[in-house]
C-alpha cells in the first residue's frame, strides 16, 4: 500500500481557467491540518459531467490511500445537494476527512452537524445555480427575439477577418464593424488585433485631437 497522504483535488470547469490558482490555498490547509504528504488531483471538467480524476482519487481514498481530501468549496465535489451527502456519507464511512477552504466549519467532529450544515449550504447552493439558470433562459429568449445569437462566439474565418480588414481601412470602428456584421464587438477585436500581429502591421490609431489617422497597409 501507498503511503498515506492528503488528496488535494483542485478542479475548473473550463480550459480557459486553470486550477494551478487553487493549489496555494489548497496546500496551506493541508499543512494546516498536519498533513505532510500531499497528492494532487488537477481537473477541468464540468462538476454536472463525467470526472474520470475525480473518480480515481475516490478511488484511491476507498483504497486507504488518504485519510483526508481537500478541496476549495463543496461545489468542486458535487453541486447537486443530494450527490454531495451523499459523498460526503460514503467519507465517513471510509474514514475519510472532507476539507473545504471555502466552508472551515466542514472540518467539525460531530458527523450529523456535518450533514445537516451541508444540506442546508448544499441547498442555497442548488437555489441559487437555479435562479441563475433561469436569468440564463431569460435572457436566451430576449436575444432570439432580437435575432442574436447565443452563447460563446465561433472564430471568425479567413475570410470574415479579411472583411474587417477593409471595413476597418475605410475608417470603420470595432463596434461599428460589430454592428454593420451583427457580430459582438469583441469578436471583432480579438480577430483584427490577431490579424495585424500575423502580418506585423498596426491597428488604427488617432491624433491629440481624436482625429483617425490611416491603418497601415498589409504587404502584398
Amino acid at each position: 500500500m501507498k503511503q498515506q497522504s492528503a488528496a488535494l483535488y483542485a478542479r475548473v470547469s473550463t480550459v480557459q481557467q486553470t486550477a494551478e490558482n487553487q493549489l496555494p490555498e489548497l496546500k496551506a490547509l493541508a499543512l494546516a491540518r498536519g498533513f505532510k504528504k500531499i497528492s494532487i488531483y488537477r481537473e477541468e471538467e464540468s462538476a454536472v459531467k463525467r470526472r474520470p480524476v475525480f473518480a480515481e482519487m475516490i478511488d484511491h481514498a476507498r483504497r486507504g490511500e488518504h485519510p483526508a481530501i481537500v478541496v476549495w468549496s463543496l461545489d468542486r465535489v458535487h453541486r447537486n445537494m443530494g450527490a454531495l451527502v451523499a459523498q460526503l456519507e460514503e467519507l465517513d464511512r471510509l474514514g475519510v476527512r472532507l476539507l473545504s477552504v471555502r466552508e472551515p466549519w466542514l472540518d467539525t467532529g460531530d458527523p450529523m452537524m456535518r450533514r445537516l450544515l451541508i444540506a442546508i449550504f448544499g441547498w442555497i447552493a442548488e437555489y441559487e445555480r437555479g435562479q441563475m439558470l433561469e436569468r440564463q433562459a431569460v435572457a436566451r429568449r430576449r436575444l432570439e427575439k432580437e435575432g442574436r445569437s447565443w452563447g460563446r462566439p465561433r472564430r471568425a474565418g479567413a475570410e470574415l477577418i479579411a472583411t474587417f480588414v477593409e471595413l476597418e481601412s475605410e475608417g470603420r470602428s470595432c463596434r461599428e464593424i460589430a454592428q454593420a456584421m451583427k457580430m459582438p464587438k469583441s469578436t471583432v477585436a480579438r480577430s483584427l488585433a490577431r490579424h495585424h500581429a500575423a502580418h506585423g502591421t498596426r491597428g488604427p490609431t488617432f491624433d491629440r485631437f481624436g482625429r483617425r489617422r490611416p491603418v497601415p497597409k498589409t504587404a502584398p
